[in-house]
């Protein structure tokens, strides 16, 4: 075929064709191509005309150039004005051309809106535009809801820590609430507490320590050298270096709070705010200390300080109230009435302050001047003690309890007002209550005929007396808490009876004891 017959053909097709050079000449073209670049005319060169990579096309022909079949391929053109056009080609050898370099023959369709291809590839593009955007609509949902449940679980650890510390009462409990619940508040790997010990809890006089601190907190102001210092805790390698918060309330320093690994995504404010409120509970546990301690110290200067009497051996022991801040009304005494006979008293006035204390000071100086008159007679000495109740402390209530042991007979006289009956602990652990003579308490009730029983001891008894607060409990019946006592007796045997009032002050070691605890031990010896 010649180049004129090729003319011939190519003529009337609406779609630009060339036949090109192996160099990228162009040969021959079909008016249409002409119609669509001026510069597509024989003789041109197509490397100038396409506007494509030169390595890119001079690849695309000698494919074209190797292929007996139309392979496709592309061309970009920019014309005049710079604008591109895109062509999609169709080419093969031209098995017909006889000239001295190999040519192929390109057929191209505009790449315009009416192409189906075009379209098809418009539509993919669109597609993939859509979802691409919707992938990164569902990875920023998935992000948001991770921060949303991470924000949630935090909050619902920082509720646990506020509840932790809102029920801590001491020191030592806020430290365990700390170490128990602000380790997933906080994100982190563990948490220190050290602290200033005299500025939470101001010793009662100069030169006092506190006790020694709990494991889990350190003692700015007085370490004890006698314990080995923990070594300093090393973060590993990809833990970020800890981070320590100051602990302030009411413009005091505290301490400080020593963050281990904690979460660096969590924002700074959080781990301040946990802080905070780690210190206000330490301020508010050092403050319930110092005035626990003040009440204490208080108790026990108001308890009297027992007489030694021939044919007696006592013990007594004191536990203030583990929530009651205030003073309480518990007594207890011991009295040598005469040559025969030995006086006991136990007591509590009802309520919790000073002016409880300082009624509870009157009625045990007031026993004392009533005992050397009457104390051979149980009832006598609540009657008396009843009248200096009603006559000076009008609307007050007591109860009490007043025994006397004669030497000759070893009988123990006893009358209980109001009073949790005395326990009496036999040798072999069994124990028996002294409840033959209850009567209303003191102070209600004005010319009432007291009863009194009596009961022979053997010499090898205890008598153990105490106040409600050893049995009582808080929506518990008292006979629950007697039960109790008697089954504590039963493990006492051969006891000492500093041991033994011990062992019953301390009964159940896990109980919250919110009353105060006063008990006193008596044997009785033969002389």
């Amino acid at each position: 075929m010649s180049l004129g017959l090729f003319g011939a053909i190519t003529r009337p097709l609406p779609h630009p064709v060339l036949l090109c050079a192996a160099d990228g000449r162009i040969l021959a073209a079909n008016p249409a191509a002409h119609r669509s670049d001026s510069r597509l005319t024989p003789g041109a060169c197509l490397f100038d005309v396409d506007s494509t990579d030169a390595e890119l096309l001079r690849a695309h022909l000698a494919t074209w150039l190797r292929s007996g079949s139309p392979v496709p391929g592309a061309l970009t053109i920019k014309d005049a004005d710079g604008r591109l056009r895109r062509f999609r080609c169709h080419g093969a050898r031209a098995q017909w051309w006889d000239g001295p370099l190999p040519a192929a023959q390109l057929h191209l369709l505009p790449l315009d809106g009416a192409d189906q291809f075009v379209v098809l590839s418009r539509q993919v593009a669109a597609l993939n535009r859509e979802l691409a955007f919707r992938r990164s609509l569902e990875a920023e949902r998935a992000r948001l809801l991770a921060a949303e449940q991470a924000a949630r679980g935090r909050l619902q650890h920082l509720y646990t820590l506020t509840a932790a510390l809102a029920t801590a009462v001491t020191v030592t409990e806020v430290s365990r609430a700390v170490q128990d619940a602000a380790l997933p508040a906080l994100g982190a790997t563990a948490v220190e507490l050290r602290l200033h010990s005299t500025r939470l809890v101001p010793p009662l006089q100069p030169g006092e320590h506190p006790s020694p601190a709990a494991a889990d907190w350190t003692d700015l102001d007085h370490p004890f050298p006698a314990a080995a210092p923990a070594p300093p805790r090393a973060p590993s390698p990809a833990e970020p270096p800890p981070l320590t918060l100051p602990l302030e309330a009411d413009d005091t320093h505290l301490g400080l709070l020593v963050i281990h690994g904690a979460d660096p995504g969590a924002a700074p404010e959080h781990a301040v705010a946990v802080a905070q409120q780690i210190a206000q509970a330490l301020r508010r546990a050092g403050l319930h200390e110092h005035e626990h301690q003040v009440a204490e110290r208080l108790q026990r200067s108001l308890l009297p300080r027992l007489p030694v009497l021939p044919g007696l051996d006592a013990a007594t022991c004191y536990a203030p109230g583990g929530d009651l801040l205030s003073v309480g009304g518990d007594w207890y005494d011991v009295y040598d009435v005469d040559a025969d006979h030995i006086g006991l008293s136990i007591g509590d006035v009802a309520g919790h302050g000073l002016r409880e204390a300082t009624v509870m000071a009157q009625i045990t100086a007031a026993l004392r001047n009533i005992v050397p008159r009457y104390g051979a007679r149980p009832t006598s000495v609540l009657d008396e003690l009843n009248t200096f109740l009603g006559r000076y402390h009008p609307g007050r209530m007591a109860t009490a309890c007043y025994l006397v042991f004669h030497r000759p007979t070893r009988t123990l006289a006893y009358a209980a007002a109001g009073h949790p009956p005395p326990l009496l602990v036999h040798a072999d652990g069994t124990s028996t209550y002294l409840d033959g003579a209850t009567n209303p308490p003191l102070g209600p009730v004005h010319g009432f005929g007291y009863r009194q029983a009596a009961h022979t001891l053997a010499e090898d008894d205890t008598l153990l007396l105490y106040t409600d607060g050893l049995v009582e409990r808080r929506r518990e019946v008292i006979t629950v808490g007697l039960e109790r006592l008697t089954a504590c007796a039963r493990v006492t045997a051969g006891l000492g009876l500093a041991e033994l009032c011990d062992r019953f002050l301390h009964h159940q070691p896990d109980a919250a004891f919110p009353d105060d605890r006063a008990l006193l031990a008596a044997r009785f010896p033969p002389a």
